[in-house]
């Protein structure tokens, strides 16, 4: 029997979406987070005076399969034909992926005979390690613009939507590789059954899969609503990814966790037929604690938004104090994820005076929706805030470190997600 909905949990009236991967109807609201703009539409300053586009940010779950999702309200060539993210902007995360590399080659015998192949592969940041070692290597990225960059670092990049129709061209192309890898773009694809397809047909027999990406489990454990934005249509647990991979002949052989992204999982699969990957109790582990936590049973995903609604709450009984004391803040970063906080919160320049951004490409823009300044970096030693509001919270411990500086005139840290809580 399902759980009563609240209004709020209700679809809209009239409206039946069905889930990406069973088709089963869309009957149950995980969480909704209102309107939203499209997270990396970075608002030049002519159009300032310009309407944009909002859509509504509410994810559903599926009762049928547990997978919680988005519609698809804007196309993904609008998405990622251009886009404002670049890996490389993040230290942290490119030392991420260098011990990858390091790790993936070492218990694989990944090397100069191998060729390796990345979904998402964005500006390089990533295969560049494997170049390094001498690896044969190939990048599949949607953007030309990131693309771009990883061309000129002389890593090989086909511009590409990732689909059954890529694979076979690429498998024609450039041949099958040993290890077919993708971080963080799972949960960017809309047509998740064409995506999974394609990687079945693209990975050579004996070869390898990795996938990472934010781990459901985690999310709804601390709160993490604001990684839920319009690029990010799935969210997964090993649960539901166990389903997904074994409907299109592959099957998952072991999962890490690993502690990026607020705490993500990095799966490894394979032809269902391959008999040299035997499946590690890590699989069986984390599936254990999922179920444990209640992630098989509706009821458990129906009680996530009322502590996202206290989150909210939290975050601005904060800054409304702040701000009434005199104290000036400006943000860190201008991430997705920001974007999601910030419209969800109604965090304008009213509570944030600016935020800075590493990437050239962001600054001189203002942030989607809330049109908060986006500057670079330096400013902040000008303007010398009493509080630093980062957006990327995931990157807390890089921040803090790059930025220590704002202590010599008493600035501090300000950490929004799971709870608010302020670093001196």
């Amino acid at each position: 029997m399902s759980t009563p909905l609240s209004a709020t949990q209700q679809p809209a009236p009239g409206h039946s979406p069905k889930c990406r991967f069973c088709s089963a109807p869309l009957s149950h609201v995980f969480v909704d987070l209102g309107m939203s703009p499209p997270c990396q539409n970075h608002i030049t300053p002519e159009r300032l005076n310009y309407m944009e586009a909002f859509y509504p940010l509410r994810a559903y779950v599926c009762e049928k399969c547990m997978l919680v999702q988005l519609e698809e309200f804007v196309a993904p060539d609008d998405i990622f034909s251009e886009y404002a993210y670049f890996s490389s902007y993040s230290d942290s995360w490119v030392a991420h992926a260098k011990r990858y590399t390091e790790e993936v080659s070492a218990r694989f015998g990944i090397g100069t005979q191998s060729k390796v192949i990345e979904i998402a592969s964005n500006d390089g940041y990533l295969l560049q390690h494997f170049v390094a070692r001498g690896v044969p290597v190939l990048g599949i990225e949607p953007a030309a613009n990131v693309a771009k960059v990883a061309m000129e670092k002389g890593i090989p990049t086909e511009v590409r939507f990732f689909g059954r129709e890529t694979a076979r061209y690429i498998a024609e192309k450039h041949g099958r590789p040993d290890l077919l890898l993708g971080n963080n773009v799972l949960a960017h694809v809309p047509d998740l059954n064409d995506f999974v397809a394609g990687m079945k047909i693209l990975l050579k027999p004996g070869g390898l899969i990795t996938m990472e990406f934010p781990h459901l489990h985690q999310l709804m454990m601390h709160n993490q609503f604001d990684t839920i934005y319009h690029e990010h249509f799935s969210y997964f647990s090993v649960i539901t990814v166990q389903q997904v991979f074994a409907a299109h002949g592959l099957r998952l052989f072991d999962v890490q966790e690993i502690p990026t992204h607020g705490g993500s999982l990095r799966i490894f699969a394979c032809h269902d037929d391959d008999a040299t990957k035997p499946v590690t109790d890590n699989v069986g582990a984390v599936r254990d604690r999922e179920v444990a936590a209640g992630l098989d049973k509706l009821e458990t995903y129906l009680r996530f938004e009322e502590q996202v609604k206290e989150t909210k709450r939290e975050i601005l009984d904060f800054l409304i104090k702040v701000r009434r004391a005199g104290k000036t803040v400006v943000g860190y970063g201008a991430p997705g994820k920001g974007n999601t906080l910030l419209n969800y919160c109604g965090i304008r320049q009213d509570f944030i005076d600016y935020t800075v951004d590493r990437n050239p490409y962001k600054q001189g823009k203002y942030t989607p929706g809330t049109r908060i300044p986006i500057l670079a970096p330096e400013e902040i030693r000008k303007t010398k805030p009493d509080y630093l509001f980062l957006l990327p919270w995931n990157l807390a411990d890089e921040i803090v470190q790059q930025c220590a500086y704002i202590r010599s005139w008493g600035g501090k840290f300000v950490v929004p997600i799971p709870r608010i809580r302020v670093i001196d």
